[in-house]
């Protein structure tokens, strides 16, 4: 399968998992949004991509399609109209879909499970994505079963700053593309000037005027991000968070027994610009 390309798109990362399947599906109304092309990439051992006698298809080259071909096919199930870009790659699965972050419009890799280590449980591909890539990421989290979550609320962590206006205008634009609420999150943080409720209030009424068909709910919080999900009983489907919090990605989306456990399922969409 050859590798094409025409300029930006939607990278979803399909490793053959069910994950991989469900970020490809929940990228096609990124892509449809945006009018660009939905690319599916698969990166295979470079080793694996290379014949061993004339006219046989490398066994990498072989099952990197065969994963494709999975994916679009759920695409398609979808009736969505998305044009999709596929292509296998051989080499590093991070330093090649880091490659396709500086030019393309979202990256997005499924996660799945639950692990004992966050990091272990967000993937190193995943961890030096969210943390280094050139554009928006997107970890997109399924259930053991493969099934999506359930959660309904996009949440957004705000303070004082530029960096969270630009992730307060992607968690707005993520909510009403999905049809979903806002749960805007002011936080208080030591060292750092506070953002009472009130303050909060009148900054989400600016952002209700410009999306009125959002519903917001407005929450501060002095107990961390993390810490505040864990307690909260609202099912989330996802977290909108700058690039600035990137690292935080892995006590985001933790085990069970960890932040956040009541949200096993939550997804996190990483802001940059």
């Amino acid at each position: 399968m050859n590798d094409s390309r025409s300029g930006a798109a939607v990278v979803v990362g399909i490793d053959g998992s069910h994950a991989a399947v469900q970020a490809a599906e929940w990228a096609i109304d990124e892509a449809v949004a945006r009018h660009v092309p939905l690319r599916l990439v698969h990166v295979a051992d470079p080793e694996s991509t290379v014949s061993q006698t004339a006219g046989e298809i490398p066994l990498g080259v072989e099952y990197g399609e065969t994963a494709l071909r999975q994916a679009h096919a759920a695409i398609t199930r979808s009736g969505k109209d998305v044009e999709v870009e596929t292509a296998v790659v051989g080499g590093d699965p991070a330093q090649i879909l880091l490659a396709e972050s500086r030019t393309a419009e979202l990256v997005c890799v499924g996660s799945s499970g639950i692990g004992a280590i966050a990091k272990t449980l967000l993937g190193s591909v995943a961890a030096t994505l969210t943390e280094n890539a050139s554009c928006p990421v997107a970890v997109i989290r399924s259930r053991d079963d493969g099934r999506r979550s359930p959660g309904t609320a996009i949440a957004v962590a705000v303070r004082k700053s530029p960096q969270d206006e630009d992730a307060v205008v992607a968690a707005m634009q993520e909510a009403r593309l999905r049809r979903s609420s806002l749960l805007a999150i002011g936080l208080w943080e030591e060292g750092t000037d506070l953002l009472p409720h009130e303050e909060l209030d009148d900054l989400m009424q600016t952002w209700r005027q410009r999306y009125p068909d959002v519903r917001v709910q407005p929450v501060t919080t002095a107990s961390g991000l993390a810490r505040f999900l864990e307690d909260e009983d609202a099912p989330v489907a996802m977290v909108v968070i700058n690039a600035e919090d990137a690292s935080r990605v892995a006590d985001i989306i933790g085990p069970h027994g960890h932040p956040v456990f009541k949200h096993p399922e939550c997804s996190v969409l990483v802001v940059r610009h």
